[in-house]
């Protein structure tokens, strides 16, 4: 019997882009979702979180206590371990457990509290001369938070943003062992599981140039916005 030569398994070069393109499109439509849920739960979060502190402006030892711990705690598992843990709650909120929509869900959970985390380290950095002279100037804590804490933390808050956008994108392809879809599902159909090297080869420098360029694009944020 006649063994087939390793180049028999993989895809040919012209056709890589056939299947590597719509897969980096569905992995930038779970990022996407993912990093929109993430901003518009995490930074209020967030928010709430450095101010609950003693280092707010308005402090409350048991509210930090709790938001606290439920930050650690979403923090505290692996993303693997989170997204198989929850995928009873996953199948209640998207009605399946395979699929884009179904990576979204524990990708959310595990970026909410990262984010959170970033953006009370963040607002802790913000100087408190700076808080204080907008509270003596008449300014309500709401308008104190919007007006100087999230103005002048403005660019940590984008590199946490980068930062984040990044472990959504790993985790994107770590979630692609459920089936999600995006780079890591080909990576692990084609790549893994049929023995492509071709494809294999086409995910890891997709990944690799895509973490590169938001890193690329952050850090320019981040120096147009520091004064």
């Amino acid at each position: 019997m006649t063994l087939l030569a390793a180049e028999d398994f993989n895809t040919p070069w012209a056709h890589v882009p056939d299947l590597l393109l719509p897969a980096y499109g569905e992995t930038w439509v779970m990022v996407g979702v993912t990093m929109a849920l993430v901003v518009a739960i995490g930074l209020p979060l967030g928010v709430v979180l450095h101010n609950s502190s003693e280092f707010g402006l308005f402090p409350d030892a048991r509210a930090f206590t709790v938001l606290n711990t439920v930050v650690n705690v979403g923090r505290s598992l692996p993303f693997l371990i989170l997204m198989t843990a929850i995928i009873p709650v996953t199948r209640l909120i998207v009605g399946t457990t395979v699929g884009i929509a179904a990576a979204i869900v524990p990708m959310t959970v595990a970026g909410i509290p990262f984010f959170a985390r970033l953006v009370q380290n963040a607002l802790r950095e913000v100087r408190t001369d700076v808080t204080d002279m907008g509270l003596v100037s008449g300014g309500t804590q709401l308008q104190v938070i919007r007006s100087v804490q999230l103005s002048e933390a403005l660019p940590a808050l984008a590199g946490a943003l980068t930062v984040n956008t990044i472990a959504m994108i790993e985790y994107s392809a770590i979630a692609g062992s459920i089936g999600a879809g995006g780079v890591g599902n080909l990576a692990i159909t084609y790549g893994y599981n049929r023995f492509d090297d071709n494809i294999m080869i086409a995910t890891v420098v997709a990944l690799i140039i895509t973490v590169q360029a938001v890193q690329f694009i952050g850090d320019r944020v981040v120096t147009a916005l520091t004064r």
